[in-house]
């Protein structure tokens, strides 16, 4: 099936990639260098959107490992020479490449390989020029998840860290109160950011779904799961757990769960 990316500036120079709305990344420009956070499924040339953009030094950034934000690293074969990933995650992203025959068939077929990882890690600094990109480690969702902070802008860039579907049912996901940690160790970001786009976003949430989602993630540890529902997916049927937005606030999903394992709960 033929896939779509569609590009939109959401403020000036920041640039939402949609992938036939099955994964979000983006491009911020800065005076000097351009990033681009996230590549999605690598259905569609992302790099050759960008350079309609900004014909700026690219640095490219993935928030975690999984292949529906680094395949489309393939398409930066030959305009980068490295994509950052968090350290933890570092190795499962190389074998996801290895694990997708598809992937290696389109390697192989173009000649080329993904750039390799280099790691990134919490506290490093992106100089964009007049734009600066703070990174911040969320484990949770993946082991190496993390965030991005734009700092003139306010904006905080999630990956798959905080969402609408937090997907927390999946090999690799931290246990409940891990991931509820980690979300305690980073609330401060409220007062930094205004702001966030995550990795399945086309717009923007208002920063609130941080604490939202941290909320419901203390109703799993405490055991409040009485309205929880089984939840559907390809791999099987595991549990999800609706959480609160607040009134008022702009959010671009109205639908707001957790995904969950029932044998993952805090005893």
């Amino acid at each position: 099936m033929e896939t779509e990316l569609f590009v939109k500036e959401l403020r000036e120079g920041i640039y939402l990639l949609d992938e036939g709305h099955r994964a979000s990344g983006y491009l911020v420009i800065g005076e000097d260098k351009a990033c681009v956070i996230d590549t999605m499924n690598g259905l569609t040339d992302v790099c050759s959107a960008v350079k309609k953009i900004t014909d700026k030094p690219i640095v490219l950034v993935n928030t975690h490992c999984h292949p529906d934000h680094i395949f489309g690293n393939i398409w930066f074969a030959n305009t980068v020479d490295k994509a950052f990933i968090e350290p933890r995650d570092k190795a499962m992203a190389e074998q996801f490449y290895k694990m997708v025959p598809e992937m290696a068939k389109a390697c192989e077929a173009m000649g080329i390989q993904p750039p390799p990882f280099e790691e990134i890690h919490e506290g490093d600094i992106i100089e964009l020029g007049g734009r600066t990109l703070e990174v911040f480690s969320m484990p949770g969702h993946t082991a190496g998840s993390i965030v991005l902070l734009l700092r003139e802008d306010r904006i905080l860039f999630t990956g798959d860290s905080v969402n609408h579907h937090l997907w927390l049912h999946i090999d690799g996901c931290l246990p409940l109160k891990e991931t509820l940690a980690g979300f305690d160790r980073l609330l401060f970001l409220e007062e930094r950011a205004d702001v966030i786009l995550h990795g399945h976003a086309q717009n923007f949430d208002d920063i609130s779904l941080l604490r939202c989602q941290r909320d419901g993630l203390a109703e799993l540890c405490e055991g409040r799961t009485e309205n929880d529902q089984p939840y559907e997916w390809w791999d099987g049927v595991d549990m999800q757990h609706p959480f609160k937005t607040i009134e008022g606030r702009q959010y671009a999903c109205d639908e707001n769960i957790i995904c969950y394992k029932k044998d993952s709960l805090p005893k």
